[in-house]
């Protein structure tokens, strides 16, 4: 007995109040836990979780609602104009002629003849524009559009050193430019 007794002592008094004891004891009380879960749980099945394939395709769009490509299939909706109206392509005429100015024009001259041509946020981008600052002098050739929608327009007009690129909106029953990109070529 006195073996045995001498065994427990130095368990109690030595091994338990080390950190080599602490760690022991704490990492057989992980692996008990883990160890009785497993048992507990069952056998597993290999067909659950995240590494078993589905069985059938995974869809994340209805099939039945149509093309959801970026790539459209059809042509583009005509433009709408109101009777009346302006078409975008002689809206984005005029708009070229009067951002091209004429020599002499003053800044109030220049935006006078802009706004009524333009949208309103347009108009507000080029308050502080200068007709003199305008890096091309006439227009080169006929303009070409691209439809968006029946309310949105592209028109790409050939400058003498560039080309313009209008984006055109329908806005309070007429055509309005938008955006104003001028690329030098």
């Amino acid at each position: 007995m006195t073996a045995m007794r001498r065994a427990l002592e130095f368990l109690f008094t030595r091994a338990l109040r080390s950190r080599l004891g602490v760690a022991l004891v704490i990492a057989v009380l992980v692996f008990g836990v883990i160890g009785a879960a497993r048992l507990a749980s069952g056998p597993l099945d290999p067909t659950d979780g995240l590494s078993s394939r589905p069985s059938r395709p995974i869809t994340t769009v209805d099939p039945k609602a149509g093309d959801d490509g970026v790539l459209a299939t059809e042509a583009p909706p005509s433009p709408v104009t109101p009777v009346g109206a302006r078409t975008p392509e002689q809206t984005a005429d005029r708009f070229a002629a009067a951002w091209l100015g004429r020599p002499g024009m003053t800044a109030e001259e220049w935006h006078a003849g802009l706004r009524p041509l333009s949208t309103p946020t347009l108009t507000e981008k080029l308050a502080g524009a200068e007709p003199a600052g305008v890096p091309a002098e006439k227009v080169t050739g006929p303009s070409t559009m691209r439809a968006g929608t029946e309310t949105f327009v592209e028109v790409l007009l050939p400058l003498d050193n560039g080309r313009l690129r209008l984006e055109l909106v329908m806005a309070d029953g007429g055509w309005l430019v938008d955006v104003l990109d001028w690329e030098r070529q």
